[in-house]
């Protein structure tokens, strides 16, 4: 077996981290009902709203078929609101989908930084916050060729 690249042992660590701290999240988020996929949707909608579902799909990162299954479930839920303009649907969070978030927030918030105020100091947050930074730029940029 060949031995793997830094590039290599670096994408995997980051990948383990964004898979465990999903899990974790999912956890946490279990006692507001809500999972972290959901609460992802509920803060992009809260800050862009109102919001075109294609444009929600590529500030998440899924299909729009993926975000259309997670837009019907919210919407089940009683927490966004649809509306079809022509060909364009618009995305609401209704009164209760902002009572969620508002509920949520501050927790996830809190939750998550603790994660990194547990193992990091404050001067290597802000590093890996550039260098994520840097690796976010350069792979949107590969994905827009």
């Amino acid at each position: 077996m060949r031995k793997n690249t830094l590039g290599v042992l670096l994408w995997l660590r980051i990948a383990r981290f964004t898979h465990q701290s999903n899990l974790l999240s999912n956890e946490f988020l279990k006692q507001f009902g809500i999972t972290a996929a959901q609460f992802d949707v509920l803060t992009q909608i809260s800050n862009y709203q109102p919001i075109m579902q294609s444009e929600l799909a590529v500030k998440l990162t899924v299909s729009e078929g993926g975000i259309s299954r997670m837009l019907t479930r919210l919407e089940q839920e009683g927490y966004i609101k649809r509306k079809q303009d022509w060909k364009t649907k618009w995305i609401t969070l209704t009164s209760e989908g902002r009572e969620k978030i508002e509920e949520v927030f501050e927790q996830q918030k809190n939750f998550q930084t603790s994660l990194f105020n547990d193992s990091l100091t404050k001067e290597e947050q802000k590093t890996l916050y550039k260098l994520m930074t840097k690796l976010q730029k350069n792979t949107e940029g590969k994905m827009g060729k």
